[in-house]
């Protein structure tokens, strides 16, 4: 194998590979196929330059003039891709490229016909040197337009970028400056100045710089990655022993064995590449994903406690008010001021009672306060809850009465010490039998306790409203209210929420079931015994 045939497969392959595998990194941007359709044409064009040296004197003259006619789109789809990117669509007018192409095509058709290389002459020493026709000078501005145009293009972008995007373009201006210089030089001023075409035959090597730069411009450093360089350098390995085994095929069969061999190989050496370069695309965007949630998550920490510290703030500063509103307001109901109306003392009581939700609203949020940070705090001690039950029964009995309902004790065992925060303990029986007091109309409020197994058992149970099946599961969440009539009760959802924690931080369970809706429910709490 001559060292011109090897100079023109090894730069071949080396740009053909990076064309496909810049392809399917992305076969759906514009930039993508641009750089495949150079890659393409720079192939075309190096086969065509190794013939134009290599082939009998008679045909000669052609082969040159497909140096030319290769070169066009080359230069003008470089053009297109500079001008284009790196946006993944097409950013020039339609109107313009239809222009663009339609010169590309009248300039591919002029090389070829005699006007840009017109005949060609034999020197003694039996050297070959085509002569310029009256057109060269078209076909020159036309290459040195695209060529001029896409540095200044390049120039531009570059001045204007920032970051990984300038570091894109210099490595492009980089390979751009390096391939062309040496191509300008070598393919067209020896040749037309000089009559010298020696060089000639080191064009397609000149080409690698310019497409390995615009390959790593649009791949950035998903290119440099170990785990990418190693596996491409695999494949380049792999690929390029198939192609030497091509090469030095001794029969028909085995090349045509060989050459299927290497077609399989490029073909998996291409989706290998690409997959790995999916998997370190894939693992960027996670670490991306991944800081971008850790400063959300800061920020919401953030804003939490700002909520929890207002809630806080505004809960004390309301509390402390209405405490003194219900204070006065109880003062003037019992006639400590002095006898007063029936009117009056009605008014009074509704000031108390509207003092008295206010409060429990206020002390609510602090408690939910308390539990999102973790400080709600417990004095435990041996209590006895059936004694608990029964004072607290005997405090909702007015407000049960006031609805015309039943407030009954079922049944209770005489003693049931439980190791327990007796306050906190308290407001979970209390809110459950208010809550059956609230949602129920007409008919009974049931509590019954029982020991099962060394745990004490409470249900309050009553003929109320009752609760879909769906809301059942979500029941004891915040802000969850039962049922449709919620919006004509007074409540802040937050109560079964606070009274599942204190349950459960006394080491119980609390639950709820109902057959649905209009046919009561049932709350039971269960406690292990001291």
């Amino acid at each position: 194998m001559s060292p011109d045939l090897a100079y023109t497969l090894i730069a071949s392959f080396g740009i053909l590979f990076i064309g496909f595998l810049v392809y399917f990194h992305n076969s759906k941007s514009v930039s993508n196929k641009l750089l495949f359709f150079i890659s393409i044409s720079t192939v075309f064009w190096s086969f065509a330059n190794y013939f134009s040296l290599h082939s009998a004197t008679q045909n000669i003259l052609f082969w040159v003039r497909m140096v030319l006619f290769f070169a066009v789109p080359h230069v003008t789809l470089f053009f297109l891709f500079v001008y284009n990117f790196p946006s993944e669509k097409l950013k020039i007018h339609k109107i313009y490229l239809i222009l663009i192409l339609v010169v590309m095509g009248l300039t591919m058709a002029l090389v070829v016909s005699p006007y840009v290389f017109s005949h060609y002459s034999v020197s003694r020493e039996g050297q070959v040197s085509p002569i310029p026709g009256p057109m060269m000078p078209l076909f020159a501005l036309v290459v040195l337009a695209s060529l001029v145009s896409s540095l200044i293009l390049m120039l531009k972008k570059y001045s204007e970028a920032k970051s990984t995007e300038k570091i894109q373009w210099k490595v492009m201006l980089i390979g751009f400056s390096l391939s062309y210089f040496l191509l300008i030089l070598t393919n067209f001023i020896f040749v037309v100045i000089f009559n010298t075409s020696y060089f000639v035959k080191f064009g397609p090597l000149f080409m690698i710089p310019s497409v390995a730069g615009m390959a790593y411009a649009i791949m950035k450093h998903h290119l440099l990655s170990v785990k990418t360089i190693a596996t491409e350098t695999l494949a380049f390995v792999i690929l390029s022993i198939s192609l030497f085994e091509v090469l030095i095929a001794e029969t028909t069969l085995v090349l045509i064995m060989r050459v299927n061999i290497f077609v399989l190989l490029f073909i998996f050496s291409i989706y290998l590449v690409k997959s790995v370069l999916r998997e370190v695309e894939q693992r960027e965007r996670l670490e991306v994903l991944t800081k971008e949630l850790e400063g959300a998550n800061v920020k919401l920490k953030e804003l939490n406690k700002i909520k929890s510290e207002f809630l806080s703030f505004a809960s004390h500063q309301v509390k402390t008010p209405m405490s003194v509103v219900k204070g006065f307001a109880t003062l003037i109901y019992d006639g400590t001021y002095g006898q007063v109306s029936d009117k009056v003392k009605e008014t009074a009581l509704k000031i108390k009672e509207a003092a008295d939700r206010m409060i429990n609203l206020v002390n609510n949020l602090l408690d939910l306060r308390k539990i999102e940070e973790g400080k709600m705090e417990f004095k435990f001690e041996n209590t006895d809850v059936v004694k608990m039950i029964n004072d607290v029964v005997g405090e909702l009995s007015e407000l049960a009465r006031g609805k015309q309902l039943e407030l009954f004790i079922e049944k209770l065992p005489d003693v049931a010490m439980v190791s327990a925060d007796p306050q906190k303990l308290r407001q979970v029986f209390q809110n459950l039998i208010e809550n059956s007091i609230k949602y129920t109309d007409e008919g009974w409020i049931r509590v019954k306790a029982g020991v099962n197994d060394k745990t004490l058992e409470v249900a309050v149970s009553d003929s109320g409203h009752g609760i879909p099946p769906d809301l059942l599961p979500q029941l004891f969440e915040q802000f969850i209210r039962a049922g449709q009539e919620t919006k004509k009760i007074e409540g802040t959802g937050l109560g079964l929420y606070i009274a599942k924690q204190i349950v459960e931080a006394h080491k119980g369970t609390i639950s709820a079931e109902s057959p649905g809706l209009s046919q009561g429910s049932t709350f039971t709490v269960r406690l292990p015994l001291a």
